[in-house]
Protein backbone atom coordinates (compact mmCIF):
# COMPACT_ATOMS: atom_id res chain seq x y z
CA UNK A 1 0.00 0.00 0.00
CA UNK A 2 1.68 3.23 -0.85
CA UNK A 3 0.19 5.62 1.46
CA UNK A 4 0.27 9.80 0.63
CA UNK A 5 3.34 10.85 2.75
CA UNK A 6 0.64 13.94 4.16
CA UNK A 7 -1.50 11.40 4.86
CA UNK A 8 0.05 9.13 7.51
CA UNK A 9 -1.71 7.75 10.22
CA UNK A 10 -1.23 5.82 13.06
CA UNK A 11 -3.95 3.71 12.13
CA UNK A 12 -1.47 2.62 9.36
CA UNK A 13 0.90 1.41 11.67
CA UNK A 14 1.52 -1.63 9.41
CA UNK A 15 2.45 0.26 6.55
CA UNK A 16 4.23 3.08 7.92
CA UNK A 17 8.13 1.71 8.37
CA UNK A 18 10.11 3.38 11.11
CA UNK A 19 14.04 2.16 9.82
CA UNK A 20 17.33 3.66 12.20
CA UNK A 21 19.80 5.55 10.91
CA UNK A 22 23.34 5.05 12.58
CA UNK A 23 24.98 8.28 11.25
CA UNK A 24 29.21 8.46 11.49
CA UNK A 25 31.44 11.00 10.13
CA UNK A 26 35.13 10.49 9.20
CA UNK A 27 38.11 13.02 8.39
CA UNK A 28 38.20 15.28 11.96
CA UNK A 29 35.70 17.98 11.56
CA UNK A 30 38.81 20.86 13.01
CA UNK A 31 41.70 19.46 11.88
CA UNK A 32 43.61 21.16 8.38
CA UNK A 33 45.74 17.71 7.97
CA UNK A 34 42.48 15.95 7.35
CA UNK A 35 41.33 17.90 4.21
CA UNK A 36 38.53 14.66 3.09
CA UNK A 37 35.60 14.67 5.27
CA UNK A 38 32.81 12.13 4.74
CA UNK A 39 29.79 11.62 6.20
CA UNK A 40 27.48 7.88 5.92
CA UNK A 41 25.02 5.93 7.89
CA UNK A 42 23.64 2.54 7.42
CA UNK A 43 19.92 2.64 7.45
CA UNK A 44 17.99 -0.56 8.19
CA UNK A 45 14.38 -1.46 8.88
CA UNK A 46 15.19 -3.88 11.75
CA UNK A 47 18.84 -3.55 13.36
CA UNK A 48 18.19 -6.20 15.55
CA UNK A 49 18.96 -8.86 12.87
CA UNK A 50 22.39 -7.63 12.08
CA UNK A 51 23.27 -6.66 15.76
CA UNK A 52 22.51 -10.17 16.25
CA UNK A 53 25.18 -11.37 13.88
CA UNK A 54 27.64 -8.82 15.32
CA UNK A 55 27.17 -9.80 18.46
CA UNK A 56 27.44 -13.38 17.56
CA UNK A 57 30.96 -12.42 16.05
CA UNK A 58 32.43 -10.70 18.99
CA UNK A 59 31.12 -13.78 21.68
CA UNK A 60 32.91 -16.11 19.26
CA UNK A 61 36.05 -14.02 18.73
CA UNK A 62 36.44 -13.05 22.58
CA UNK A 63 36.25 -9.34 21.00
CA UNK A 64 34.94 -6.76 23.09
CA UNK A 65 36.63 -3.55 21.98
CA UNK A 66 35.47 -0.87 19.97
CA UNK A 67 35.52 -1.54 15.90
CA UNK A 68 37.30 1.85 14.57
CA UNK A 69 38.96 2.03 11.45
CA UNK A 70 41.62 4.24 12.55
CA UNK A 71 42.42 1.53 14.95
CA UNK A 72 42.25 -1.37 12.39
CA UNK A 73 45.49 -3.19 12.98
CA UNK A 74 46.34 -7.48 12.49
CA UNK A 75 44.67 -8.80 15.71
CA UNK A 76 41.77 -6.88 14.64
CA UNK A 77 41.08 -7.76 10.85
CA UNK A 78 39.66 -10.92 10.80
CA UNK A 79 37.14 -9.84 13.14
CA UNK A 80 36.49 -6.33 11.45
CA UNK A 81 36.31 -8.86 7.97
CA UNK A 82 33.59 -11.10 9.91
CA UNK A 83 31.80 -7.56 10.42
CA UNK A 84 31.78 -7.02 6.89
CA UNK A 85 30.29 -10.30 5.90
CA UNK A 86 27.70 -9.75 8.26
CA UNK A 87 26.38 -6.65 6.71
CA UNK A 88 26.62 -7.60 3.16
CA UNK A 89 24.55 -11.04 4.02
CA UNK A 90 21.91 -9.28 5.82
CA UNK A 91 19.10 -8.03 3.79
CA UNK A 92 16.67 -4.66 3.92
CA UNK A 93 19.84 -2.29 4.51
CA UNK A 94 21.32 0.89 2.55
CA UNK A 95 24.60 2.66 2.86
CA UNK A 96 25.07 6.33 1.86
CA UNK A 97 28.26 8.69 1.81
CA UNK A 98 28.98 12.11 0.96
CA UNK A 99 32.74 13.51 0.88
CA UNK A 100 33.97 16.73 0.31
CA UNK A 101 36.99 18.25 0.47
CA UNK A 102 37.46 21.05 2.89
CA UNK A 103 40.02 22.66 0.42
CA UNK A 104 37.38 23.15 -2.21
CA UNK A 105 35.65 26.37 -3.58
CA UNK A 106 32.35 24.39 -3.09
CA UNK A 107 33.24 23.66 1.00
CA UNK A 108 34.12 27.62 0.85
CA UNK A 109 30.62 28.68 -0.91
CA UNK A 110 28.47 26.54 0.53
CA UNK A 111 29.52 26.27 3.98
CA UNK A 112 31.74 28.85 4.60
CA UNK A 113 34.56 26.81 5.47
CA UNK A 114 32.92 25.48 8.26
CA UNK A 115 33.65 21.83 8.77
CA UNK A 116 30.49 21.60 11.68
CA UNK A 117 27.77 23.44 9.56
CA UNK A 118 28.68 21.47 6.87
CA UNK A 119 28.77 17.80 9.29
CA UNK A 120 24.88 19.35 9.67
CA UNK A 121 23.88 19.97 6.39
CA UNK A 122 25.92 16.74 4.58
CA UNK A 123 23.60 14.49 7.64
CA UNK A 124 20.15 16.62 6.16
CA UNK A 125 21.24 15.48 2.97
CA UNK A 126 21.56 11.92 3.86
CA UNK A 127 18.37 11.32 5.53
CA UNK A 128 16.32 13.63 2.91
CA UNK A 129 18.11 11.61 -0.05
CA UNK A 130 17.47 8.51 1.72
CA UNK A 131 13.69 9.11 2.68
CA UNK A 132 10.58 7.03 1.53
CA UNK A 133 7.30 8.60 1.40
CA UNK A 134 5.77 5.57 4.04
CA UNK A 135 8.38 6.34 6.32
CA UNK A 136 9.86 7.80 9.79
CA UNK A 137 13.80 7.57 10.40
CA UNK A 138 14.68 7.44 13.62
CA UNK A 139 18.30 8.88 14.10
CA UNK A 140 21.14 7.47 16.06
CA UNK A 141 24.67 9.76 15.42
CA UNK A 142 27.87 9.65 16.66
CA UNK A 143 28.49 11.89 19.50
CA UNK A 144 30.98 14.34 17.50
CA UNK A 145 32.25 17.01 19.05
CA UNK A 146 30.90 20.19 18.40
CA UNK A 147 30.44 23.93 19.60
CA UNK A 148 28.80 23.88 22.59
CA UNK A 149 25.64 26.34 21.39
CA UNK A 150 25.57 23.91 18.13
CA UNK A 151 21.98 22.08 18.48
CA UNK A 152 22.40 19.28 15.87
CA UNK A 153 19.71 16.82 16.95
CA UNK A 154 17.11 19.81 17.39
CA UNK A 155 18.27 21.21 14.13
CA UNK A 156 17.76 17.87 11.86
CA UNK A 157 14.85 17.11 13.03
CA UNK A 158 12.77 20.57 12.96
CA UNK A 159 14.35 21.31 9.63
CA UNK A 160 13.41 18.16 7.95
CA UNK A 161 9.94 18.04 9.44
CA UNK A 162 8.79 21.55 8.72
CA UNK A 163 10.16 20.63 4.40
CA UNK A 164 8.59 17.74 4.42
CA UNK A 165 5.83 19.37 5.94
CA UNK A 166 5.28 15.71 8.15
CA UNK A 167 6.78 14.16 11.00
CA UNK A 168 9.54 12.82 8.98
CA UNK A 169 12.29 12.38 11.49
CA UNK A 170 11.04 10.68 14.82
CA UNK A 171 13.93 11.60 16.75
CA UNK A 172 17.67 12.14 16.49
CA UNK A 173 20.42 11.06 19.43
CA UNK A 174 24.03 11.38 19.37
CA UNK A 175 25.46 8.68 21.36
CA UNK A 176 29.16 7.55 22.20
CA UNK A 177 30.11 4.74 19.39
CA UNK A 178 31.78 2.40 21.78
CA UNK A 179 28.19 1.39 22.61
CA UNK A 180 26.82 0.94 19.43
CA UNK A 181 27.83 -1.59 16.85
CA UNK A 182 26.20 -0.16 14.12
CA UNK A 183 27.86 3.03 14.64
CA UNK A 184 30.90 0.86 14.54
CA UNK A 185 30.28 -0.53 11.14
CA UNK A 186 29.28 3.53 9.76
CA UNK A 187 32.80 4.33 10.92
CA UNK A 188 34.83 1.28 9.50
CA UNK A 189 32.91 1.95 6.00
CA UNK A 190 33.39 5.79 5.90
CA UNK A 191 36.85 5.09 7.01
CA UNK A 192 37.46 2.94 4.27
CA UNK A 193 36.70 5.43 1.77
CA UNK A 194 38.87 8.70 3.35
CA UNK A 195 41.90 6.14 4.08
CA UNK A 196 41.71 5.18 0.17
CA UNK A 197 41.45 8.86 -1.08
CA UNK A 198 44.54 10.18 1.45
CA UNK A 199 46.59 7.51 0.10
CA UNK A 200 45.84 7.62 -3.65
CA UNK A 201 46.26 11.36 -3.26
CA UNK A 202 49.57 11.38 -1.44
CA UNK A 203 48.09 13.06 1.79
CA UNK A 204 49.29 10.29 3.72
CA UNK A 205 52.49 7.90 3.31
CA UNK A 206 52.85 4.30 4.81
CA UNK A 207 50.18 1.69 4.13
CA UNK A 208 48.72 -0.15 6.84
CA UNK A 209 48.39 -3.62 5.46
CA UNK A 210 45.75 -3.83 8.05
CA UNK A 211 43.45 -1.38 6.17
CA UNK A 212 44.32 -2.30 2.86
CA UNK A 213 42.93 -5.89 3.09
CA UNK A 214 40.04 -4.54 4.89
CA UNK A 215 39.51 -1.55 1.69
CA UNK A 216 40.30 -4.59 -0.43
CA UNK A 217 37.49 -7.01 0.91
CA UNK A 218 34.73 -4.23 0.28
CA UNK A 219 35.59 -3.02 -2.75
CA UNK A 220 35.51 -6.70 -3.56
CA UNK A 221 31.65 -6.71 -2.46
CA UNK A 222 30.75 -3.61 -4.47
CA UNK A 223 32.48 -5.14 -7.57
CA UNK A 224 34.73 -2.08 -7.63
CA UNK A 225 38.38 -1.25 -8.28
CA UNK A 226 38.54 2.53 -6.14
CA UNK A 227 36.62 3.92 -3.39
CA UNK A 228 37.65 7.14 -4.64
CA UNK A 229 34.93 7.52 -7.28
CA UNK A 230 31.17 7.79 -6.69
CA UNK A 231 29.27 4.94 -6.85
CA UNK A 232 25.61 3.94 -6.87
CA UNK A 233 24.09 0.07 -6.90
CA UNK A 234 20.62 -0.93 -5.02
CA UNK A 235 22.17 -0.77 -1.60
CA UNK A 236 24.92 1.50 -1.54
CA UNK A 237 25.15 5.56 -2.54
CA UNK A 238 28.81 6.56 -2.34
CA UNK A 239 28.87 10.36 -3.47
CA UNK A 240 32.40 12.70 -3.68
CA UNK A 241 32.32 15.87 -4.19
CA UNK A 242 36.38 16.59 -4.23
CA UNK A 243 37.37 17.90 -7.52
CA UNK A 244 36.45 21.82 -7.62
CA UNK A 245 38.73 24.47 -7.30
CA UNK A 246 41.44 22.49 -4.76
CA UNK A 247 44.57 24.75 -4.36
Amino acid sequence: MDIDNKNLKLCNYKEIWTPFCFLDESGTLDVKSQPYFTVGMIKCSQPYYLQQKIRYIREKNHFWWEIKFSDLNNSKLSTAVEILDALFNTKSLWFSSYTIDKRSDYFKKEFNSNPFFAYEQISQQLLKGNLRKNEILIVLADNVVTPKRNKFEVNIKNKINSEFDRLAIAGVCRLDSRVNDLLQLTDLLIGSINYELLMTRGVISGSSVAKNKFIKKFKEYLGVSTLTESFRNYSFNIHHHIKDGVK
